[in-house]
């Protein structure tokens, strides 16, 4: 029996495991090659100030708030980010529909920017056009930087082996950031041309954009950014007969 294609999963901790689980109850094999590794930085100043709100930009920001108060408000990116809020213990969390811009916009129909200032923790060097935009509505924002992205140093060596066999049928990207990091390493470790044979799907089409480097097979971007989107794009592995 043939083998089950492999798709790199190019997510960092925390996601990766779950949507590792998610890609093999579709038929495949996941190959976890994570672009970025998160690691959480000691409390900032002004964590722990009186706010009306907190908004969690990602699921990493989630975990990374030792302090605040689980029962100030809570607005979520999107469920993913809702969910690990909600495991943090905070008790009154609202998901936006899965983009920086949605977030934006339920704060603005749903907070006053006269009830105090919001809190936004977010990771070193992102989320400064989401303060933006919350500024624009009205807002005083508090941007906290609360864990730290740095690019991984390579490809781990069961991603690289798949790639070098020629197994690898899809790779998922879930950011601009990492699908740049993905794109350097495979260069570095000499295996750009392996991406001929690899759809790359892309949780935006902003992602998608930034995937057009290298020759992949296809790029397809979600109509929306969801993670369960991103499955469905994927689809289930092919029959075992039809790969025979």
């Amino acid at each position: 029996m043939a083998a089950p294609g492999a798709v790199l999963i190019t997510r960092p901790e925390p996601g990766a495991a779950e949507t590792a689980a998610a890609v093999a109850a579709l038929g495949w094999r996941p190959v976890l090659a994570p672009a970025l590794v998160l690691a959480p930085l000691p409390p900032p100043g002004g964590l722990l100030a009186p706010a009306q709100a907190l908004l969690l930009p990602s699921r990493a920001a989630a975990r990374a708030l030792p302090g605040v108060s689980r029962d100030m408000p809570v607005l979520a990116v999107g469920s993913g980010t809702a969910a690990e809020a909600s495991a943090a213990g905070f008790r009154h969390v609202t998901a936006a529909e899965g983009d920086a811009a949605s977030l934006a916009t339920q704060a603005a129909a749903t907070l006053d920017p006269r009830a105090g200032p919001l809190l936004l923790a977010v990771g070193q060097g992102y989320s400064t056009a989401l303060a933006d935009a919350l500024r624009g509505h009205g807002f005083s924002v508090r941007r906290r930087v609360v864990y730290a992205a740095r690019p991984a140093d390579s490809l781990p060596e069961p991603a690289l082996a798949s790639l070098r066999s020629g197994e690898v049928r899809a790779a998922l990207f879930f950011s601009p950031r990492s699908a740049g990091v993905t794109m350097a390493l495979l260069r570095q470790a000499g295996l750009a041309e392996t991406v001929n044979y690899v759809k790359a799907l892309a949780l935006s089409a902003r992602i998608a954009t930034a995937l057009a480097g290298l020759p992949w097979q296809e790029i397809r971007a979600t109509p929306t950014p969801e993670p369960m989107a991103l499955l469905a794009l994927l689809g289930p592995a092919p029959h075992p007969a039809a790969r025979a």
